[in-house]
C-alpha cells in the first residue's frame, strides 16, 4: 500500500527490540495541534507520564556541538521523517516510526530534577541544551509548560543554557530570554530546514511553518537575544539547492551564525525514510536516497565521527563550498556568543565574589 498518511512523517510502524509496553492514555492532542491545511488521521496521539530520577544528560558524541543537554519530553509530535531521535525511542519500549510521533512521554517532574542538579556540590555550570534530543517546544509545551518551568529554574540560577527548536511557540517566552541574553546566559537555535512549505508539509509535518519560524529569528534577534539558525540536515535533491536563498533570508532576519548538517539515517531511520520517499516524493525517491548514500561511502548512514554530520563525497564537498561562500557573502562578522556561567558560580559559591 502506497497511499501517503497525511499529517504524519513516518508512514509505518516500525518494530524495536524490546516488548511493548501498555500505558495509558492520559490525553489527547492531536485535532488541537494539526497545522493549518492538515487534517488529523484517526490514530491518537497519547500523552504518557514517566518518572525519570536524572534529567540531565552527559552527550557523548564529540561532534554534536554541546556537552549535556535535557530533554521534558520523548517522542516528538512534530513527526520529523529524517529526525535522528527516533531510535531513542526504543530505549522506551516504542518503535521509532509511529510510535515516535503518536506516544509522547513527558516528565513531569523535570524543573525539580534541574533544580536538584543545579543545587549538586559537583555541578560546574557548564551550558545546558534544551532539546538536545527531542523539541521541548512541541505541542504538548503549550500545555504542560515544562520548558517554561526549567526556564525560570535556570533564570533563577544564572545558569546558561542553550535552546533548539522548529517551533514558533519559543516565542511566548521571550521575557525570560531577554532578561538572560543581559547577562549572556542563552543562544537559540531554530532549525529552518527549507524555503518551500510544500517541502516542509512532507518533512516535517506538524511544525511550525517557514514564515513563522523567520518571524522568530526576526522576532528574537531584535530583542538582543543570539540566534543560530540550522539548515539541518541537507538532504541532496530536495533542499540542497537552497542553501544561499536560506542563509540570505536568515541574515536579513537577524540570524548571527548558520549551522548545517548532512542528512544521515543511522538505525532504524532509514527504512522510515526510505518507506517516506517512495510514498511521498516516489518521482525523486531513488534519486535521492543514491545521493544521501554517495555521501556516507555507499551507505544511508555513517557513524564515524568527524565525518558522519558532513559527509564525504562530491555532494557533500559541493554542499561544503556553497555554505562557506553564503556565510561569506552573507553573515560576515557575525557570530555567537560564548555563554558566561559565572553568575551561576558565584551565586552558588558566594564566597568565590571575594578573590
Amino acid at each position: 500500500m502506497n497511499e501517503h498518511l497525511k499529517g504524519r512523517g513516518a508512514q509505518k510502524q516500525i518494530n524495536n527490540r524490546f516488548s511493548e509496553n501498555k500505558h495509558e492514555v492520559l490525553d489527547d492532542f492531536l485535532n488541537h495541534c494539526a497545522m493549518e491545511g492538515d487534517e488529523a488521521d484517526s490514530n491518537k496521539t497519547n500523552h504518557i507520564e514517566v518518572f525519570p530520577k536524572t534529567f540531565v544528560n552527559k552527550v557523548e558524541s564529540p561532534d554534536v556541538g554541546m556537552a549535556f543537554s535535557a530533554n521534558p519530553y520523548q517522542g516528538c509530535e512534530h513527526g520529523c521523517v529524517y529526525c535522528y531521535a527516533r531510535n531513542s525511542h526504543e530505549y522506551w519500549g516504542y518503535g521509532a516510526g509511529l510510535d515516535f510521533e503518536r506516544n509522547i512521554l513527558f516528565k513531569r517532574n523535570a524543573p525539580q530534577l534541574l533544580e536538584e542538579k543545579l543545587r549538586s556540590k559537583n555541578w560546574q555550570g557548564d551550558t545546558i541544551v534544551l532539546s538536545g534530543n527531542t523539541d521541548c517546544y512541541q505541542p504538548l509545551e503549550r500545555k504542560m509548560q515544562l520548558t517554561r518551568k526549567c526556564l525560570e529554574v535556570l533564570w533563577r540560577w544564572k545558569h546558561p543554557v542553550g535552546i533548539i527548536t522548529k517551533n514558533a511557540l519559543v516565542l511566548r517566552d521571550i521575557d525570560l530570554f531577554k532578561e538572560m541574553a543581559k547577562l549572556n546566559l542563552v543562544t537559540i537555535n531554530i532549525s529552518i530546514t527549507s524555503l518551500s512549505e510544500e517541502t516542509r508539509r512532507l518533512l516535517e509535518p506538524r511544525t511550525a511553518t517557514i514564515k513563522q519560524r523567520f518571524k522568530a529569528v526576526e522576532e528574537l534577534s531584535k530583542e538582543g537575544i543570539p540566534v543560530r539558525v540550522m539548515m539541518a540536515p541537507i538532504i541532496p535533491s530536495l533542499n540542497s539547492h537552497e542553501i544561499l536563498l536560506l542563509v540570505k533570508e536568515a541574515a536579513e532576519r537577524g540570524a548571527r551564525d548558520i549551522g548545517y548538517t548532512m542528512v544521515r539515517l543511522n538505525g532504524q531511520i532509514a527504512e522510515i525514510f526510505a518507506d517516506w520517499a517512495r510514498k511521498t516524493i516516489p518521482d525523486r525517491a531513488e534519486r535521492i536516497l543514491n545521493q544521501i548514500a554517495e555521501c556516507h561511502g555507499g551507505t544511508l548512514n555513517d557513524s564515524k565521527f568527524g565525518r558522519r554530520m558532513r559527509g564525504a563525497g562530491t555532494i557533500a564537498d559541493q554542499v561544503r563550498d556553497t555554505m562557506t561562500i553564503a556565510k561569506k557573502k552573507f553573515l560576515s562578522g557575525r557570530s555567537m556568543p560564548v555563554l558566561d556561567k559565572s553568575y551561576y558560580l558565584e551565586l552558588k559559591n558566594p564566597q568565590l565574589s571575594l578573590f
